[in-house]
């Protein structure tokens, strides 16, 4: 179902189980589809021609890539030999260099970039083929035959995708390692620091990826003012909540409000957008409709909803002042130095996900979906999702043969064949779905170095070992400590967000990673817990600027805890103690 450089074989079989790997479940939750393994390999493409090829990180290269049972694995590659380190240095140093002391300029850049690829992305069209090419062709005297723009325009969207991956690491990396920089300096300056006070010294900061929630609370407080609270929480349908709203001139406000909000801040995913059926909030109103009924009755109450920012600030100010007196002046100067370059880079850690993940992937897929009717309407599959069974490949030889027998005037010769293939394929993708992915497996490596690996997985030396040795305590878990505070609670165990409307006031989120799209949520929950993410995962830096406590990459949370299980998590520590051990099949 996949290409086969993505599945593990015999023939690499020796050098692949020496190595380790672990679950890239932060975006393909769940098992693939054969088109949807196209992510992974344009993912880890990109990581790699900028980890290794461009900047040249000094003791990391890129991060190999296998589909196994369904589910994407991936393995950082570290350079271990001190020669090839110090070689690579000289060049990342040059690189990065530049990029750092020129970031604010290379960033708009980069957005103008993505912008134009998207736009791209916008203007790919899928036509169905009629009986005969339009009369321009002759008469305009094109010479080729509008069905080849199908071939092409498949092509030219495959293209761009990557495309959007390759600028997608331009400057990930680059952000890590700014932050890890600055993390190490504190670490060795002040032994006995926090990786909370350290993460606390970035905060308070203004992204464009908190602006899709600020346009949720913003909604919030407006149905507040108009008196329509009770309405946009009757929990009606939408597009029976729409139609109660548009016969009064409040409502008719509202709605005017909420469609300015829509584009483009509405082209955001449920989740992570690496499958071809994630809805968006555009695509499906109830999401964005809960989170403004939940963020309006906490308004009705009386509740404060704004994000903490000042108080964020002045905490980070306190701490950063109080660390920085401990140093000597040369000191306090690089202090001072890694501190700006560190916030510089901060924003696109967040705000590449906006144009990339959100905007971009839903471009990408609205267009599969155009060719996915196209060949309905050509007759030559009989469900609308059946594209999606193919992989990338084998989806433009099924073009040419739509395209080359329409041109003879025949049947498409591989219709009965390829039923065949995708009823079966069918079976197989159902059964991968009905299982959960071990986080890791193979051989844990002496020391993790990939900066995309620590910071947004929060794959480090020391998860790696608590991962492969779980069990053995079993009232503890640990994960990386994601936002300070300690909180009691019970659980509510997510799979994603189709069920977030479960979770209740009071209860601790446990999910195996929150996407950005559920800032909503942490209006509610009291804590959060992840089975994957770093200190710069989504849901560690959401929940350190909204004041919340979090442990994350903990690798088994899901699989552990139980919906209403009491639990004590310590963002500071990053532990989750089990108050109450339950029996896993009473879950619920």
């Amino acid at each position: 179902m996949y290409p086969y450089y993505l599945v593990p074989d015999a023939e690499n079989a020796e050098v692949e189980n020496s190595r380790f790997w672990f679950a890239d479940t932060m975006h393909w939750s769940r098992g693939c589809h054969p088109f949807d393994s196209i992510g992974a390999e344009a993912v880890y493409l990109g990581a790699g021609q900028n980890s290794t090829r461009i900047f040249a990180l000094p003791v990391s290269l890129g991060l190999d890539v296998r589909i196994v049972n369904g589910y994407v694995y991936i393995s950082p590659i570290a350079v271990e030999d001190p020669v090839r380190i110090e070689e690579r240095a000289r060049h990342f140093q040059e690189r990065a260099g530049y990029y750092y002391a020129n970031w604010d300029a290379l960033y708009g850049k980069w957005k103008t970039k993505m912008e134009a690829a998207i736009a791209s992305l916008g203007e790919i069209s899928f036509p169905p083929l009629g009986d005969y090419d339009p009369l321009e062709v002759v008469t305009e005297a094109r010479g080729r035959s509008t069905s080849w723009d199908i071939i092409e325009n498949y092509h030219r969207l495959i293209d761009e995708f990557f495309l959007v991956w390759q600028y997608h690491f331009e400057f990930l990396n680059l952000g890590y390692g700014g932050y890890i920089t600055f993390f190490q300096f504190c670490k060795q300056a002040f032994p006995q620091i926090s990786e909370q006070a350290i993460s606390r010294m970035v905060a308070g900061i203004d992204i464009l990826a908190f602006r899709p929630d600020d346009e949720l609370r913003a909604l919030a407080a407006l149905a507040h003012e108009l008196g329509l609270v009770e309405i946009i929480g009757s929990g009606a349908e939408p597009e029976q909540l729409f139609a109660t709203l548009a016969d009064t001139e409040n409502g008719r406000s509202w709605l005017a409000r909420y469609e300015q909000a829509k584009s483009p801040w509405f082209n955001y995913f449920a989740e992570y957008g690496f499958t071809h059926d994630q809805d968006t909030w555009a695509s499906n109103p109830a999401i964005p409709l809960q989170g403004i009924a939940r963020y309006a009755a906490k308004i009705a109450a009386g509740e404060d909803i704004s994000r903490p920012v000042e108080r964020l600030r002045a905490e980070r100010d306190e701490i950063v002042d109080g660390y920085r007196s401990l140093l000597q002046p040369a000191e306090a100067a690089q202090f001072d130095q890694l501190l700006a370059l560190a916030r510089t880079v901060f924003p696109y850690i967040e705000e590449h996900n906006i144009y990339v993940e959100h905007w971009a992937h839903n471009v990408f897929w609205q267009k599969m979906w155009e060719l996915a009717d196209f060949l309905l309407a050509s007759g030559f599959t009989t469900e609308r999702d059946d594209l999606f069974y193919l992989n990338r490949f084998e989806l433009d030889q099924v073009l040419f043969d739509v395209v080359e027998s329409w041109a003879i005037g025949v049947a498409p010769r591989g219709r009965a064949r390829w039923q065949t293939e995708i009823t079966r394929r069918r079976g197989i993708v159902a059964a991968l779905q009905a299982q959960s992915a071990p986080p890791a497996y193979g051989v844990p490596p002496a020391q993790v170095t990939d900066p995309f690996a620590i910071m947004n997985y929060g794959v480090t030396t020391e998860r790696v070992a608590d991962w492969l040795g779980a069990g053995a305590d079993s009232d503890r878990l640990s994960g990386v400590p994601g936002s300070i505070g300690i909180v009691e609670g019970p659980v509510r165990v997510l799979r994603n967000e189709a069920d977030l409307a479960l979770l209740q006031p009071g209860e601790i989120l446990v999910a195996p990673i929150t996407a950005p799209s559920w800032a909503a949520a942490f209006a509610v929950a009291v804590g959060v817990i992840t089975d994957i993410g770093g200190m710069m995962s989504h849901a560690a830096i959401v929940c350190r600027e909204y004041g919340i406590p979090a442990v994350v990459g903990t690798g088994y949370a899901t699989a552990r805890l139980t919906t209403g299980q009491r639990v004590r998590i310590d963002g500071k520590e990053g532990t989750v103690t089990l108050l109450e051990v339950t029996d896993p099949t009473s879950a619920h």
